[in-house]
């Protein structure tokens, strides 16, 4: 973390009225009239916002450094992804609880020891929620995955330096492993 605190100096908006407009299993879709009152100005709309639970996401890393990665098919983009185990956080989980319950369902692994990268927003400008994420280090198998219902996943083990290849050459690229994968980075560079 820097020293310094940045300090924001725009002005926040308003919610006047809120409604829910759809809701599924995985997010509910808010439809939220605000309103801005700056000194200079008044300007008013109205804005949609994604309300879902907390993710979290995890950089497993074995005792041989190499990184446990998850190949599934992802319904979004109708094509198969690489990348580090994650999930949702459930009703009053922690969100480290959630990393490793995620890990093990995902991967059957465990780790050793945990450490937060922090959080990042998906993309504020349209969902409300965070994800959470961790380095797991001295991770052991434990037994077999147990994904959720509609997940199909292969699990693969990477040295350390190709799977930084691969998230530099765009082969894995959900963002927000590639997020997690910043702030590893970060983190490792610090303490050299």
């Amino acid at each position: 973390m820097s020293e310094k605190e940045f300090r924001f100096t725009i002005e926040p908006w308003s919610v006047v009225q809120e409604n829910k407009e759809y809701q599924t299993p995985i997010f509910n879709l808010f439809k939220r009239s605000m309103r801005l009152e700056a000194a200079d100005e008044q300007n008013a709309g109205d804005f949609y916002v994604l309300e879902a639970p907390e993710w979290i996401n995890v950089i497993p890393i074995t005792t041989q450094n190499e990184v446990v990665l998850v190949e599934q098919y992802r319904y979004g983009i109708e094509a198969p992804t690489l990348e580090i185990p994650g999930g949702m956080v459930d009703a009053g989980e922690d969100p480290q609880e959630a990393a490793g319950r995620e890990l093990l369902e995902e991967t059957g692994y465990k780790a050793g020891s945990w450490q937060s990268l922090g959080k990042v927003s998906a993309n504020p400008a349209i969902m409300s929620n965070f994800t959470h994420m961790y380095l797991a280090e001295s991770c052991c198998f434990e037994g077999a995955e147990n994904p959720d219902t509609h997940e199909r996943i292969n699990v693969n083990l990477l040295p350390m330096e190709e799977f930084l290849d691969l998230v530099a050459d765009g082969t894995i690229h959900h963002s927000i492993v590639v997020a997690a994968v910043a702030r590893y980075l970060l983190k490792v560079r610090r303490q050299t």
